[in-house]
């Protein structure tokens, strides 16, 4: 059901406190630059997508601030209308033209309309500007539109051919309609279910600020013994998990339900991971162990898909004190899901579903050694010779975790490559190209040509600066002769690489990659 909520109608509701922003919402993120284009499509009369609210009785113990506004108490008791999708658009429209509340942080940048530009349906004729760069010949401030008195004391100084624009401009704002649903319920089961799906494209569920929003439980404190799982987490060198709260409820819930959909999490009560926290904590700091151990996965960020911490974690969930020991077997197999999990990109979509299938799988290989575990598909997603190298994308992490299985040297000085200092900071000056930008950018490649995955390895920074600009054939004169193999197969080098020319090498160490990579899935 909806109701006709013009931009005037949305600011009185939001100042009126029936609007509200429950917890479990991200905070406001939009650049002042996305603002001004939300204007531009709201003038150009194209759409910009549906808000959806939802309507109860039940006003929740922990809400969020409007950007950079207090939201008051409603002025009636129930029922309010919390956010679900559109908080962005509602903030930035609330904070362009309200002139009741005051911010409680200062900086904004104003948004201007441009009075002299010719208009065009691809550019933008709204545009955020600071204070310096206003020209009040040409910038009219649109947070004037609804204030009458400001408005009429803006367009004082204007010709008649400019206030005729403004007020054109004035109406196009006034009569905007706000497309808007609103969602009835006091089940917050159904209501996690609706965010979960709204948000499945975009940003993850926070269902922990959820359940804190419902006040989790009167004699367990989540909060506390999630505390007491970061400590275990830091200690174990996986500190960016601890941000993850979400993936960890995740795993609460598929080691005590074998689930991790929103309504299965939510279904938990204090006392389900009360009793089960000893097997929760095993199973994660398991499953850490095994990863840093067995694959150098050295920190969560090199980690392509953290999903796939769900089923490890269950495998390795258990009240014994020294938790779970592996056998060979069950470690060929575990390894063999984990490569054929990241090459095929498993966790990237659907992960509710793989998840719960994977659960399975992994409780009856605990069992059994020998249980006939259905592996995820053998295949490759991705081309290392097309995919750039980008520190933060999962496949450039299944590369560097590929690579690091060959315990690499630098080609140089022949330096062991130190994977723990490497893997655990994971940024771009640790890696290098083999065939140098520089010497390349000479003969006319582009940069998504040289920064592919396969002209990638570790080098030392020292080795790198005396590599600088020169051609393969140069410098692969100064690598050891005695020791050049070694050097160039752990590093999955084609052993003549500085006899090719560049195309060459690529198709070549690609071939290498693929070939490595089908080791490892078979």
């Amino acid at each position: 059901m909806s109701e006709a909520l013009t931009i005037r109608k949305l600011i009185d509701r939001v100042t009126s406190g029936d609007i509200r922003i429950p917890a479990f919402q991200r905070d406001f993120v939009w650049e002042p630059d996305q603002v001004a284009f939300l204007l531009d499509s709201i003038y150009k009369r194209f759409p910009i997508g549906t808000v959806i609210f939802w309507k109860t009785d039940n006003r929740l113990t922990s809400e969020k601030d409007l950007g950079r506004f207090t939201l008051p108490e409603p002025r009636r008791d129930y029922p309010v209308n919390y956010v679900l999708d559109g908080q962005q658009r509602i903030t930035s429209l609330f904070s362009v033209f309200q002139t009741e509340l005051k911010p409680n942080k200062a900086k904004w940048v104003n948004i201007y309309f441009d009075l002299k530009v010719i208009e065009n349906i691809q550019e933008s004729i709204f545009l955020a500007l600071e204070d310096s760069e206003v020209d009040s010949s040409r910038h009219f401030s649109v947070n004037v539109l609804f204030d009458t008195v400001e408005y009429r004391k803006a367009t004082a100084s204007l010709d008649d051919e400019l206030v005729k624009k403004v007020d054109s401009l004035q109406e196009r704002f006034k009569e905007y309609i706000i497309p808007n649903e609103t969602f009835i319920s006091d089940d917050r089961n159904n209501v996690a279910i609706v965010f979960e799906r709204i948000n499945r494209a975009g940003t993850e569920l926070n269902v922990f600020q959820l359940l804190s929003a419902w006040s989790w439980s009167e004699d367990f404190d989540l909060t506390e013994k999630f505390e007491e799982l970061q400590n275990d987490i830091i200690e174990h060198e996986y500190e960016e998990l601890c941000k993850a709260q979400d993936l960890q409820l995740r795993i609460c819930s598929g080691v005590i339900n074998g689930e991790t959909t929103p309504a299965k999490i939510l279904e938990l009560q204090g006392e389900d991971i009360r009793n089960s926290f000893k097997k929760i904590r095993n199973g994660v700091i398991g499953a850490i162990d095994f990863l840093k151990r067995e694959l150098n996965v050295k920190s969560y960020r090199l980690l392509p898909f953290p999903g796939l911490l769900v089923p490890l974690a269950v495998f390795f969930a258990t009240d014994k004190p020294e938790g779970v020991s592996y056998s060979d077997k069950q470690k060929q197999k575990l390894t063999k899901w984990f490569w054929r999990s990241i090459f095929s990109r498993r966790f990237s979509a659907g992960v509710n579903d793989k998840q719960a299938f994977d659960i399975l799988q992994m409780k009856a290989l605990r069992e059994n050694e020998d249980h006939d575990f259905s592996f995820p598909p053998k295949e490759v997603s991705f081309n290392f010779s097309e995919v750039s190298f980008s520190v933060n994308s999962a496949n450039t992490k299944s590369f560097i975790i590929l690579l690091s299985q060959f315990s690499p040297y630098s080609f140089l000085s022949g330096a062991k490559i130190d994977l723990t200092k490497v893997l655990q900071k994971i940024n771009k000056n640790e890696f290098h190209h083999i065939f140098p930008q520089k010497f390349l950018e000479k003969q006319g490649f582009q940069a998504k040509e040289i920064n592919v995955l396969a002209n990638i390895c570790f080098l030392t920074r020292g080795d790198n600066n005396k590599i600088k600009d020169k051609a393969p054939s140069v410098y692969a004169q100064e690598i050891s002769q005695q020791n050049r193999l070694k050097y160039l197969q752990n590093s999955l080098c084609p052993d003549n690489f500085d006899k090719l020319d560049y195309k060459e090498f690529i198709v070549e160490r690609n071939k290498i990659f693929k070939d490595k990579v089908m080791q490892m899935i078979e």
